[in-house]
């Protein structure tokens, strides 16, 4: 039993890929907010470009 344990103790692959997983998600999420931010100024952009041809 002792020897099991010792063995789960020094078994780090499941905190690396917890680790990965996290670091992903932190990128996907910065990754969303630049695009919400840089779409929105595109739109701004475009709209402003379209009102001034009419």
């Amino acid at each position: 039993m002792l020897s099991i344990l010792r063995r789960l103790m020094k078994n780090e692959n499941g905190a690396t890929a917890i680790e990965y997983t996290l670091i992903a998600s932190l990128i996907a999420v910065a990754a969303i907010t630049a695009m919400n931010t840089v779409g929105g100024k595109v739109n701004n952009t475009l709209n402003s470009v379209a009102n001034s041809l009419t």
